[in-house]
Parts: structure tokens; sequence; C-alpha cells
């Protein structure tokens, strides 16, 4: 047995054993548990078998001290196994999983706000080695902090290449044996997975997909509920992992609501951390409304209109609502894949001022059908940078995150009533704007242009009913931010 000490607050620890039978299938034969105490705290964690005789057991402490932990097993020389380890405080950076804070926001397990601005690459963890490392140089580069991924491999437009890995035992062409899993296949994952924990990065892992050629989508009841638990119980250690139980899960036309309904108790009964948990639909909203449902993860229901229906969806279901696709920026045939980076951009900006968050994709042709949407590698649209420069703006927003605030009808706004304000003037192009807040309360008001990535600070202070002069340009926004004590000078109207 082999066992890391000290281990930090929310990494992973891992309990090495060896042994097991000789014979038989020791993915299916043997059962593996730990039990894990600090003081009265008690968690315990399913284990799994990684192949040539060994067994592993991970577990991520939430709190510093010294944990024991004793084995449960059907294999007797696994059985009765005791030990413990040092926890000790969290390093610079790590914050621990990602919860829901404030009914519709985010924050790390340690208080610090979480502003999810993601990206999607569905088969990145499926390329060669060369492409992967250049992924993440690339994400390395931007202000992405969550990505869409698949854990099996995608077959569909611009997706043929072979994996390198394949999940199961078997070939292609001689079929897979899904009671034995392949080690080196989920070993690859986890090392992607925490290469992106390294960057600060969420990894929003899509368990089903249907696009599939290899059967990976139809392996059957009992195929997939064992490949959840296997899956759950090597994964669940990682804090950057939330689950996706699907992507566009109503696309699986083989699959029952009861079926997606198992899946979810199968990965919130064996997480035992609680790792954040949605399904991602085609054409039909799942009900997000389900209990283990943490947050809404939607994609686009209509070919023009989707982050402006942000609040309405905060109301419907009363959780997060990430827009994890809202199409995507690129020159590809499809509908859903040829939007400008200025759409793109402003869709973010739609969504976030609407008390939402919105995701991005890319979708650019390639002569080796390199594309990021898919495969990752590197970016050529014009929306990344600029969306980095909305997530600088919201960082220094309020910390609990932007809820919607009244406002007319042309023109949404975010923010905390009285104290500060972003309106977002999306593809109108005013040459001035007359606002009227509640009196007594000065503001220093700002010009943001939202493409051209700049801030213009009008002098001065404003109270009650004035107005302001705009540029006359599309996707400008306005940041009102409240002032305090006597030594500012009121702009005048």
């Amino acid at each position: 047995m082999s066992v890391p000490n000290p281990v930090l607050q929310w990494g992973v620890c891992e309990i090495v054993l060896h042994g097991g039978p000789v014979q038989g299938n020791p993915f299916t034969d043997v059962s593996l548990h730990a039990q894990f105490t600090l003081g009265e705290r008690s968690i315990q964690t399913s284990g799994f078998y990684d192949g040539e005789g060994v067994y592993r057991i991970r577990f991520m402490p939430g709190s510093p001290g010294k944990w024991g932990f004793r084995t449960s097993s059907s294999e007797p020389s696994l059985h009765g196994i005791e030990g413990a380890f040092e926890c000790s405080a969290a390093s610079a950076g790590n914050h621990g999983p990602v919860r829901v804070r404030n009914t519709f926001h985010f924050a790390y397990e340690d208080g610090t706000p979480y502003l999810p601005v993601g990206t999607t690459c569905y088969a990145w963890t499926h390329q060669e080695e060369e492409m992967e490392q250049q992924t993440l140089e690339t994400l390395k580069a931007t202000s992405f902090n969550k990505i869409r991924m698949c854990v099996f491999p995608k077959s569909y437009s611009y997706n043929s290449n072979e994996p390198v890995y394949y999940p199961f035992e078997g070939s292609p062409q001689d079929g897979w044996d899904y009671s034995r899993f392949n080690p080196a296949f989920f070993r690859h994952l986890e090392e992607r997975i925490a290469d992106l924990g390294a960057l600060g990065i969420e990894a929003d892992l899509i368990l089903f997909h249907p696009y599939d050629r290899w059967g990976y989508a139809d392996m059957g009841k009992e195929a997939d509920d064992r490949y959840l638990h296997y899956l759950v119980a090597r994964l669940s250690a990682y804090r950057n992992i939330w689950w996706s139980l699907a992507n566009e899960y109503d696309f699986m036309g083989n699959k029952t609501l009861e079926d997606w309904e198992r899946y979810a108790r199968i990965v919130t009964d064996n997480d035992p951390y609680q790792h954040l948990i949605s399904n991602h639909n085609g054409s039909i909203f799942y009900d997000f409304g389900q209990p283990w449902v943490t947050h809404c993860s939607i994609q686009r229901v209509d070919v023009y209109k989707t982050s402006e229906n942000t609040d309405e969806w905060r109301q419907q279901w009363n959780k997060p609502v990430v827009i994890d696709e809202c199409a995507y920026e690129g020159n590809i045939e499809h509908g859903w894949g040829n939007i400008t980076g200025e759409e793109m951009t402003r869709r973010f900006w739609e969504g976030f001022v609407r008390g939402g968050y919105v995701g991005h994709g890319e979708t650019y042709l390639h002569p080796e059908d390199k594309l990021w949407w898919a495969k990752g590698g590197q970016l050529y649209g014009t929306s990344p940078e600029r969306i980095a420069f909305l997530r600088r703006v919201l960082e220094e927003g309020p910390a609990g995150g932007l809820n919607p605030l009244p406002s007319q009808w042309d023109l949404p706004c975010a923010g905390v009533e009285d104290e500060y304000y972003l309106f977002y003037f999306g593809f109108n192009q005013p040459m001035f704007r007359d606002f009227k807040m509640n009196p007594g309360i000065r503001y220093t008001v700002e010009l943001l242009d939202t493409w051209n990535m700049t801030v213009e600070t009008l002098e001065g202070g404003y109270e009650g009913t004035f107005r302001i002069g705009l540029p006359g340009r599309t996707y400008m926004a306005v940041r009102m931010t409240r002032l305090y004590g006597d030594n500012q000078q009121l702009g005048t109207s």
C-alpha cells in the first residue's frame, strides 16, 4: 500500500493497493470502498481497478487535519486496510470545487467568486499529443475558465479521425468488451483534467453524446451503469470536475427519461463531493427543476434569440443559467457554426447583463479539419479577446454576481440597485441616452466600447436625471458606480 503524505486541501489523495484475484474480471468481480474520517466527519468513496493488479482509491479532503481511512472490499486481501495522512491547507490559487451561490451564481468552496467564462472543445482529448499540448497552450493565453469536453470520442462533421485510446478492451473491427475498461484511456483523460486544473479551468465533462460510430452511445443499461460507476470512482476526487450527463440528450433516442434520471442517481449517489451537474439539450430542454440539477445547461433554441431569454429562464427555473451553446464563431456550412465574432461577443454581453452566463466555441474551416470546437489546437476568431475584456469588466463588478435590474424595454441592465449598473446597447447605435436614477445618489459614469475594448470615464459625478452622450457606434455599454463622499463634482445634463 502507498499513501501520499501530506496531501493538500482539495487535492487528490490516492491510495494504491496491490492484490485481488488472479483469475476472473477484477473490473466486475471486486467491490472496493474506503471510509475517510476526520473527527466526527466521515466520507465514503469507491475504489477502482487500474490494471496490472493495481487498485486505487481517490479522495479529495475538504479540510486540513489528520485524516484516517479504512477499506472494505469483497476481496479479502483488500479488506480492512487502515491508514492515515495529514492534510495541509490549500495552496495559492486552489479554492476548491465550484458551488452554486446566491441562487443564480457560482463561487468556489472557499467563497471566492467564480464567473464561468467557458469554451467548447468536444474531442480535444482524443487527438495526438502535439495537438493536445497546443490546445493547453492556447487555453493558457485566454480568459476561458471552463471547457466542455466529451469522455467518449466523437464522430461527426470534421471529426473523422480515430482516437488514440479507446475506453474498453477490444477494437473497432472486433468489437468491445464493455465489462473490461482500458485503464490507459482513463489515465490519459485524468492527465488532461489535471492539466486543466493547473490552468484554473473547470472540466465540464460530457458523459454521453449521440455522435458515435463505435457503439458507445448504445451500450445497453448494464454497460452504461457500470461505466458511470467506474468513471465517478476515478474522477470525482478532482476538484475541477463538472458533470454533464449528455450533449444534446434528446438526440439520443435510444435513451428514455427514466434512463437519464437513473444516470443522475448513479452519479450523485457515488460522488461524495457533489460536483455541479446538469443535462444539455438539443431541441427540448431537460427538466432543470429536478432537485439533482444544479444549473441550467442550455443550447440556443432559436436562430436569433437565445441570450435574450436569460432572465426568463432564471425566473422559470430559479437556478443559474449557463448558455453553454449559443452558436459558434466560424464559417462552416451549419447555421450553428457561422456567426461572426461581433455576434458571439454580443450574445455574451446580452446573457451576462440578464444575469446569466454564456459559452464560446469556434468553427473556422481548416485545411486539416482542425476546428477548435471539436479538436482544439489554435483559435483564429475575434471574439476571445473581447470575451476576456468582458470578464475583466465582470470581475470589477459586484462580487455576488450580476442580476437583472428594471430597465426600459430597449436597454437591458444588470447590477445592484442604487450601487452599480451595467447597461448594454447591443447592435443599437444611439448618439445619446437619458437616464433617470433615484435622487440623492451620485455615480461615476463610464463608456465601454465592448468591441474596441476601451473604457472612457466621464468627468465628474452624475445624479438624478441626466443625459449621456454616446458615439453612435454599436456594442457600447454604460457603467455607473455609486460615489461616496463630498469631493465629486456633479456632471451636467
